[in-house]
């Protein structure tokens, strides 16, 4: 079932398999849409609540009118979709987060997939090629110049149909949200106290500075384990589904 979620000052396109299943939200990573989960929800609606969405600007959500934050969003979609606890598969910056929910409503979370996931206040080297050439290019409104920046960064593997028009849609989101975006909460400080059973997994030709970061993470998270999946990249959903679909079966039970 498609749905418009209501959000503070908006709303966002969701997409609920519904059922009795045991509910696992999708949490999109910043260079991606919805789109970038549809073969996982193949592999698994029939276990469990599959729930997607785009986030504001993204998509099939409108853009945005007001300031808002990632986490207040996911918040109000859960509140929307389910009463229960869910399993969060978060994606990079998606990643982060899921994790503000795990530490900010502990209840809504049942358990945690993070996929090469970030964290708003994670001390990023801000000299990093990617943030200088990203910068640039986004200062200068160059949207072909940041899909050549997003394929080669997080799409080594290749960048096929999928994966570029996963990139192309993220770059014309980023050009219509800019600034309305706000960080979520600080998050990497407080991993230590998150309760949940939590899993990391990333792919071995992830981008060095991200993998650092996931890998990071995931030593600050009591009893959290780490997974790489050879030959993957950033774009980990398309790249191999159904080791991901076994990850999430594992979490959810």
């Amino acid at each position: 079932m498609e749905l418009m979620v209501p959000v503070a000052g908006g709303e966002v396109w969701a997409e609920d398999t519904g059922g009795d299943g045991t509910p696992v939200v999708l949490v999109n990573a910043n260079w991606s849409t919805a789109g970038i989960w549809s073969a996982l929800l193949s592999l698994l609606a029939d276990r469990y609540r599959m729930i997607r969405y785009d986030d504001r600007g993204y998509g099939r959500s409108p853009a945005p009118a007001v300031s808002f934050t990632r986490l207040a969003d996911l918040r109000a979609l859960i509140d929307r979709t389910t009463a229960g606890p869910a399993v969060l598969v978060g994606h990079s910056g998606g990643g982060g987060t899921a994790l503000g929910l795990a530490l900010s409503d502990p209840k809504r979370v049942a358990a945690l997939v993070l996929i090469s996931p970030g964290a708003p206040d994670y001390p990023w080297p801000l000299d990093d090629p990617y943030f200088r050439e990203f910068g640039k290019l986004f200062a200068a409104g160059d949207q072909e110049g940041l899909v050549r920046r997003g394929l080669a960064t997080w799409a080594p593997a290749g960048d096929d149909a999928a994966v570029t028009a996963e990139i192309r849609a993220a770059v014309a989101a980023f050009l219509t949200v800019r600034e309305l975006e706000q960080p979520d909460p600080p998050a990497y400080d407080r991993l230590s106290e998150i309760r949940v059973p939590a899993v990391m997994v990333r792919g071995d030709r992830e981008y060095p500075m991200v993998a650092d970061a996931a890998d990071a993470i995931t030593s600050r998270i009591p009893g959290c384990r780490r997974i790489v999946i050879p030959g993957a990249d950033h774009m980990l959903p398309l790249r191999a589904p159904g080791q991901l679909a076994e990850i999430i079966a594992g979490q959810a039970g």
